[in-house]
């Protein structure tokens, strides 16, 4: 049993690097060659913990050929386009200029109902106010609707709203990230003074986020359901 143990954490710890090397993503954004190699890893893993007498080895290298392979792979796509077309494939168009392209769905398989509900993902319900859908490699659809469909921009009327930076996390369940005080430009003494006036202390805060030292939102433990 400890040994079963043993082998299934280092495997473990294999198959964590192994995916780390290959880069961060979303199961729904792999690319096909990605999602065979993540596939074959997990099969892979499972055999040495499975049955004792196969050596780690065994499942170690191949992993470790594997991710070799996809990172030489994804270079050679980064620098050839080619290679990336034969690897990746290319996004197609499914609707062009408000019209429907069926031999491009018909190419990729897709079915009206898969094509609605894409839409619908994209917070559009009437197939009439997209002018252009385009079919990604990772599977997703890409949709830019009619202008008469979108929603009006501050240019459209007229207005020049200052540019801001989005709040990062300064306080995560009453721990303090020294890190994003750093990018605000802003110490412990500030927060410390922001807390307090909350009537509370940084243990008490689940989570608070800032843009700036005036612009802050502190939600404390007991605020929590």
């Amino acid at each position: 049993m400890i040994i079963v143990m043993i082998r299934a954490l280092v495997l473990y710890c294999a198959v964590i690097a192994a995916v780390r090397l290959m880069g961060k993503r979303q199961i729904g954004e792999l690319q096909p060659a990605e999602l065979v190699v993540t596939i074959l890893l997990s099969n892979i893993a499972t055999l040495p913990v499975e049955d004792i007498s196969i050596p780690m080895t065994m499942g170690l290298v191949p992993i470790f050929t594997l991710v070799s392979i996809d990172v030489i792979v994804s270079c050679l796509s980064l620098r050839f386009r080619g290679v990336r077309r034969a690897v990746s494939g290319s996004a197609k168009l499914i609707i062009s200029n408000g019209e429907v392209d069926r031999r491009a769905m018909r190419e990729l398989r897709f079915t009206t109902d898969d094509l609605m509900a894409a839409l619908r993902s994209q917070q559009v319900f009437d197939i009439k106010d997209v002018q252009f859908a385009v079919a990604e490699t990772t599977g997703t659809i890409s949709v830019c609707p009619k202008k008469s469909a979108q929603p009006p921009t501050a240019a459209d009327l007229g207005l020049s709203p200052e540019e801001s930076d989005p709040p990062v996390m300064v306080i995560s369940d009453g721990k303090v990230s020294a890190a994003a005080l750093r990018y605000l430009g802003l110490d412990e003494k500030w927060l410390t003074k922001i807390v307090k006036a909350q009537g509370c202390q940084v243990s008490d805060v689940f989570i608070m986020t800032a843009a700036d030292a005036s612009d802050y939102t502190v939600i404390k433990r007991g605020d929590m359901k």
